[in-house]
């Protein structure tokens, strides 16, 4: 996620609430009004992933394509804000829940059939409504001079016994740990929850984001932290100094802390280039924009069969990941039980 405060779904509703009354909207890369032919993406990605997307999209088909970045919450509830007057065609996002708070409030077009047969099952919504695009893997990031990894946790849900009592850091202010919540809500159910946030609560260092969580795991403030993957080999990538001192650890396969989070890509159904949309969307899952994710700096996962990851990263068949249908994940459930056990 950016390194910005991200704010949950209850707040951001009303901010997008009276942004929408005073005739505001996220940041456009030029006018994002509706009446021309460029398609409108609200884009919850990373900006530079989506602007090598978009350009060469639009070399290729001669499309143009006009961006408004915001995260995740924010964009998902501006657009059940704005309803049918959106002048959306399409929403990008990097953590699923966000995606389904859009298709709950019936906003999406049915995704053709062609584009999600390009997409395996486990990596889209068994509805239809909208696809995977790109996958992040959740991981615990740990300092081997603080703890040996014979010693760690095998699931997850082991942290929120006392033992672990200021021994791991996390940032639930972000969608990307409020989605690994929502997995953990999906497998355990609600009650099971709600126990393992207060034992969060009684036991984790606050973070301000998955950066800062790395960065506190590096210098020893803390022995582990909760992460998606990409931060890690990023930093390994370029000068490692927020990570050289750390390696990775797995959850074991089938446990809610080896969630892989699904990037979403939906059409809305009041867009007015319902066609090109469809056709962003195809060509997004397709070879040539699954190779520039693959390829390109961002380390997340292409989920297009057939398209490799980057190198290093394990193969994303090999992290046995928990069987979660991502249509089910619920993220304003997840930011009340939140709320209830003091996170946010």
């Amino acid at each position: 996620m950016p390194a910005s405060r991200m704010r949950p779904l209850a707040l951001i509703a009303g901010v997008a609430a009276a942004a929408l009354l005073a005739g505001c909207a996220p940041a456009a890369d030029g006018p994002a009004a509706g009446g021309d032919d460029a398609l409108v993406i609200y884009n919850a990605q990373h900006e530079q992933l989506t602007e090598e997307w978009t350009a060469a999209f639009t070399k290729e088909t001669g499309i143009e394509v006009k961006l408004r970045h915001g995260d995740d919450s924010e964009l998902a509830n501006q657009l059940v804000q704005e309803g049918e007057a959106s002048p959306a065609d399409l929403f990008l996002t990097e953590n699923s829940p966000a995606m389904s708070l859009v298709e709950q409030a019936g906003l999406f077009a049915p995704v053709d059939d062609a584009t999600l047969q390009q997409v395996p099952e486990q990596f889209r919504p068994s509805t239809g409504a909208w696809t995977g695009i790109a996958a992040r893997d959740t991981v615990l990031v740990y300092n081997p001079e603080l703890i040996a990894e014979d010693e760690l946790p095998t699931s997850i849900l082991e942290l929120q016994d006392e033992k672990w009592k200021g021994k791991w850091g996390a940032a639930p202010g972000g969608a990307d740990f409020q989605a690994i919540v929502s997995a953990i809500l999906a497998s355990e159910g609600e009650e099971a929850t709600g126990e393992w946030l207060a034992g969060m609560q009684s036991n984790a260092k606050i973070y301000r984001n998955n950066i800062v969580t790395m960065k506190a795991v590096n210098s020893g403030e803390v022995p582990m932290g909760i992460i998606y993957h990409y931060y890690w080999y990023r930093d390994q990538a370029d000068t490692k100094e927020n990570s050289g001192n750390t390696a990775l650890h797995l959850f074991e396969p089938g446990d809610p802390g080896a969630f892989v989070s699904i990037s979403g890509g939906g059409v809305l159904a009041s867009g007015d280039h319902a066609e090109n949309a469809q056709k962003f969307l195809a060509w997004l899952v397709g070879e040539k924009g699954q190779k520039i994710l693959g390829e390109g700096y961002s380390y997340e996962y292409p989920v297009a069969m057939g398209v490799p990851a980057r190198s290093p990263l394990p193969a994303l068949d090999s992290l046995g990941a928990p069987d979660i249908d991502p249509s089910t994940l619920n993220g304003p459930t997840v930011i009340d039980l939140m709320t209830e056990a003091g996170l946010l």
